[in-house]
């Protein structure tokens, strides 16, 4: 179990996993934390900012929070102030460095959004426009908007069976994926939907 909140975009899902990492004094990130929870199992194990506190033998102390993706990059460092700490929770007194940690990590997908394939502004258009047209059908006859959005499923896969195909026979799987704004895993599983095709082929 580890016990870290993490952050994640409707669109690229854990491909641009986010959290908040802990940097030692040494500037060594520190492994997880572990909680005996006194039962004959066993205990747990937690990564979480906030329990790298110092107080115990067993638990090191965070020196700096930086924001850090399952992408592999990693945000600036948001060094933590221990004489003004003192004796404070570290998760209320390391708020602010954490807030500063999120936004760094807005800013990364908003960089990984703004390198993916663009989309032309009709298509953009159109999407918003079906996306509004379906709430407001909501607030009139919920299971008709329910069938709204069942029938746009099944477009999107009808339309991406061939796209994806088309991808498939032009783009090696690094490039595809960087064009979606994906790692190579989800991108495989993305395209193998749409395409109709297993996974492991």
């Amino acid at each position: 179990m580890d016990g870290r909140d993490t952050w994640t975009t409707e669109e690229f899902g854990t491909s641009h996993e986010g959290w908040v990492g802990v940097l030692l004094e040494d500037g060594s990130v520190p492994g997880p934390v572990y909680f005996d929870t006194g039962s004959a199992s066993a205990g747990h194990s937690v990564t979480q900012w906030s329990v790298y506190d110092g107080r115990s033998p067993r638990i090191p102390r965070a020196a700096a929070l930086r924001a850090v993706c399952s992408c592999g990059w990693t945000g600036p460092e948001h060094r933590l102030d221990w004489a003004l700490i003192g004796g404070e929770d570290l998760e209320e007194a390391g708020d602010e460095q954490a807030d500063a940690c999120d936004r760094d990590w807005d800013g990364h997908t908003t960089r990984v959004e703004a390198s993916a394939v663009p989309l032309p502004e009709s298509v953009t258009v159109l999407l918003e426009q079906l996306e509004r047209e379906i709430d407001r059908l909501t607030g009139t006859s919920p299971v008709a908007a329910v069938r709204a959005a069942r029938r746009l499923e099944v477009t999107a896969e009808r339309a991406g069976y061939w796209a994806a195909r088309g991808t498939r026979a032009d783009l090696t799987t690094a490039q595809a994926a960087a064009a979606l704004g994906l790692d190579e895993k989800a991108a495989i599983r993305l395209m193998a939907r749409f395409g109709r095709w297993s996974p492991y082929s």
